[in-house]
């Protein structure tokens, strides 16, 4: 027997975990983390990751194991995650994957091109011609060795226009012809999914308090315990939101009111940047718009009237 396969994508404070776990309640499911920063150990309340209660209420997997030192590629959560999903079916129980990191569900669902390894020596010549050329330049260049990417990557996001070039001067193949030969995604038919949409503003209240809570409840000290390794700024979960922000207060360079008050700027940031990229790809996935834990589950079973809760 072979369990479900439930996708909940949604922006950072948008209620999926819980949504995640009255599922997990519901069908005796284990919950599959889909969130890029909480993948790594030592960051739970800075991540707002699973806390002693919810890790009790069901099995969960990829939460907090892996070391900030050990900067996680997109193929390597989807190696895991692939791994841990065929487990949790050939038990079966069903596999709920929550989080908000839209390129690890694109990555399980469309599957993931298999770029070798980019030599180090053709990522730091990318680096130094982008500082050089600036991004209108280098995104130009780009478009005429892959017209696609240089399309669709956002303005400002320099770490995917300089990967879509480094792959081309790397392979002399563009991205885009990498990704259409993509291979490791769920098999069609396999997974049902959803993603939360909630009300901007109703949002954004919500991830305010959410920064408050955070920072009385240990965050500074999870940043404080990171900071202190001196790590490089460039791995990822030094790129955590609030890391930054947090970290500025530690040194003395801010007051905690300043710290935090940046700190929830940015998440409201993130979540905007969430959402336009859900709608962008995901734009097929049914919505769920609902911010109340209880309205979101009403409107879940209304589309899935076979589970009771």
């Amino acid at each position: 027997m072979t369990g479900r396969i439930w996708l909940i994508a949604g922006p950072t404070a948008s209620g999926k975990s819980a949504l995640g776990q009255k599922l997990a309640q519901a069908t005796g499911g284990e919950i599959v983390n889909a969130d890029s920063m909480q993948v790594y150990g030592g960051l739970t309340v800075i991540t707002a990751g699973p806390g002693p209660e919810e890790l009790a209420a069901a099995p969960h997997h990829l939460f907090g194991t892996v070391d900030p030192a050990d900067g996680w590629s997109v193929g390597r959560w989807l190696r895991a995650a692939s791994d841990v999903i065929a487990d949790i079916g050939a038990r079966g129980r069903d596999a709920i994957v929550v989080g908000g990191t839209g390129l690890y569900f694109s990555a399980l669902t469309r599957g993931l091109a298999d770029v070798p390894e980019i030599p180090s020596r053709v990522r730091e010549t990318a680096a130094v011609e982008f500082a050089a050329m600036g991004e209108e330049a280098f995104r130009a260049r780009l478009a005429e060795a892959d017209p696609a990417a240089a399309a669709r990557i956002a303005p400002g996001d320099r770490q995917r226009l300089s990967r879509a070039w480094e792959v081309y001067a790397a392979t002399g193949v563009s991205l885009t012809d990498h990704q259409a030969n993509a291979s490791g995604a769920l098999p069609a038919g396999s997974w049902s999914a959803v993603a939360l949409e909630p009300p901007r503003e109703a949002l954004y209240a919500r991830c305010d308090a959410r920064l408050e809570a955070m920072a009385a409840a240990g965050a500074l000290d999870e940043v404080r315990a990171l900071t202190a390794r001196n790590l490089d700024p460039a791995l990822p979960a030094m790129k955590a939101v609030g890391v930054r922000e947090l970290a500025a207060h530690l040194r003395g360079e801010t007051d905690l009111a300043t710290a935090i008050a940046a700190a929830q700027q940015e998440t409201r940031r993130y979540a905007k940047r969430q959402t336009t990229w859900m709608r962008g790809q995901m734009g097929d996935w049914p919505r769920i718009e609902a911010l109340d834990p209880r309205d979101q589950w009403r409107q879940f079973l209304a589309r899935h009237p076979t589970l009771t809760g």
